[in-house]
């Protein structure tokens, strides 16, 4: 949950001050600062209700669930993270940003310290036992919860690198990324009435803040939103509540101890809702830390 910037390119290089007064920072990486709720935690219940409405909202248009808009999410949050649009790059990823969290790794920085990357490894040991990541599994079970690298150093990183060669690894991240946040956030927009952006504004918020129930993670930041305005499946505007989610999802940002740099959300998501882009159609034109992509 969050992201890595690093191997070459720094994220990410603040963007226009235009939007967001001047107050961003370039950050190194990104991920969860104060480390949000853990992938493991108790399911809210919000996710609870999206489950059992999992047939009803199924039946509703792909959104951003269709492969093409699926692959623009990536490349999205690529941009965000990674400072790049080859979102498949990022497979090898690997480092400690010093964000408390960890190792950051991977398509959607799992960490060390935040159990996702620890399901990660164990769905892919399942698979596939003698995998170069397999010996640190014990080490990783220790560290969960902690920025330690007990255990894992030396050796973890080379790794990490090594299984990013197998497909099934690069499978297995993908898997975990669709179950952990990209699943359980669509699904959950849709819930709610949303539309393409607005999936897209839950998925990238999911992977920021980390699925957590507390004021800066995923949940508390949507309760706070919904308290502020209607969702669009309560009879709301879409527009008024998304910009609500988004109020909350940068105040989180802000709070932070480091990586406080809210272009993401100022001059790319507000952007494109601003426009009224709310089905995220091409051409997408965006900047992130004073970075501009394009998707056409």
């Amino acid at each position: 949950m969050t992201r890595l910037v690093l191997f070459g390119a720094p994220i990410a290089i603040v963007a226009s001050i235009l939007f967001n007064g001047g107050d961003s920072e370039p950050p190194t990486v990104t991920r969860q600062a104060d480390g949000p709720g853990k992938a493991g935690t108790a399911e809210p219940e919000a996710a609870g209700q999206a489950d059992a409405r999992a047939d009803e909202i199924d039946a509703l248009p792909p959104g951003l669930a269709a492969p093409a808009m699926k692959e623009t999410a990536s490349r999205l949050v690529a941009s965000a993270e990674a400072s790049t649009l080859d979102w498949r790059s990022q497979y090898g990823a690997i480092e400690d940003v010093g964000d408390g969290t960890g190792y950051t790794a991977g398509i959607v920085g799992f960490c060390s310290g935040t159990n996702d990357m620890l399901q990660l490894v164990e769905a892919y040991t399942e698979e596939h036992p003698d995998n170069p990541l397999a010996p640190f599994l014990p080490a990783l079970r220790a560290v969960d919860g902690s920025d330690s690298h007990e255990g894992l150093d030396p050796g973890f990183t080379d790794a990490w690198r090594e299984a990013a060669q197998d497909p099934a690894f690069r499978k297995a991240q993908d898997a975990t990324r669709d179950r952990l946040y990209f699943e359980p956030a669509v699904r959950l927009a849709k819930m709610d009435g949303l539309g393409t952006l607005g999936q897209f504004i839950y998925y990238d918020a999911m992977v920021l803040h980390g699925p957590g129930v507390e004021a800066d993670g995923f949940y508390g930041i949507r309760d706070a939103a919904m308290r502020a305005a209607d969702t669009a499946a309560e009879g709301g505007d879409e527009t008024t509540y998304l910009n609500a989610f988004l109020d909350g999802s940068r105040s989180a940002i802000k709070a932070r101890k480091v990586q406080r740099d809210t272009t993401r959300i100022d001059t790319a998501q507000r952007v494109f809702l601003r426009d009224g882009n709310l089905g995220m159609e091409k051409p997408l034109v965006w900047q992130v830390y004073g970075e501009t992509f394009r998707i056409t």
